[in-house]
């Protein structure tokens, strides 16, 4: 179980503050979303909650089953799934899938022929990635994040690329094997992609 508190943070690039003060917890077993306009910081955000990013300002508090983690080890809690993550093109899914879940465990129940069967590309595994479309691929970035055993799940527009089908496989997604943990997205389209959120915070309230 993962919880985490945003102690009075800020971010800023050079003499830019992209957003400050931002004071919010995250809550465990929960899903969270961060609404804000394309531009607004809703990725700066979660690229610090990641701990991709230092914050300028305040600090990020990681608790894990009770017990405070160091910044530095969150990576080995989270997965994430973002538009400027890219997946490697010259494997094939097979491969994908099996270099993801060597630094990853898989979900109790699924191995890589199990998530091929949920992904419905059983006659794709041996295709290399660079074949698929805009749409598979974002898929194949969903279920790997989802079906990962870890606390932590970070969607950043996890809808990007997804048809009216994908958009549903998607929830149906979370619906069914996200449960549990601790859930935050990034969203410009809050009644498609975030609606099931518990809670929101407004990122441009924070400027």
């Amino acid at each position: 179980m993962m919880k985490i508190q945003l102690e009075n943070i800020g971010k800023r690039f050079n003499t830019e503050w992209i957003f400050r003060n931002v004071t919010f917890t995250f809550e465990e077993k929960s899903a969270s979303a961060i609404l804000g306009r394309n531009g607004s910081g809703k990725s700066t955000l979660l690229q610090v909650v990641a701990g991709n990013l230092h914050p300028t300002a305040g600090q990020v508090v990681y608790i894990h089953n009770g017990a405070v983690i160091n910044s530095d080890d969150i990576f080995h809690h989270l997965t994430l799934v973002a538009p400027y993550m890219e997946l490697i093109e010259d494997f094939t899914l097979s491969e994908m899938l099996g270099f993801h879940f060597s630094f990853k465990s898989y979900l109790p129940g699924f191995d890589k022929h199990a998530i091929s069967d949920l992904l419905g590309f059983v006659h794709n595994e041996h295709k290399q990635i660079r074949q698929f479309s805009s749409g598979m691929k974002q898929r194949v970035k969903l279920v790997t994040a989802i079906l990962s055993d870890v606390p932590l799940i970070l969607l950043d527009e996890p809808t990007m690329n997804l048809d009216k089908a994908g958009i549903t496989w998607y929830l149906d997604l979370i619906n069914n094997f996200a449960g549990n943990r601790t859930i935050i997205i990034c969203s410009n389209l809050h009644q498609t992609e975030s609606a099931f959120a518990n809670t929101a915070i407004q990122i441009e309230e924070f400027k």
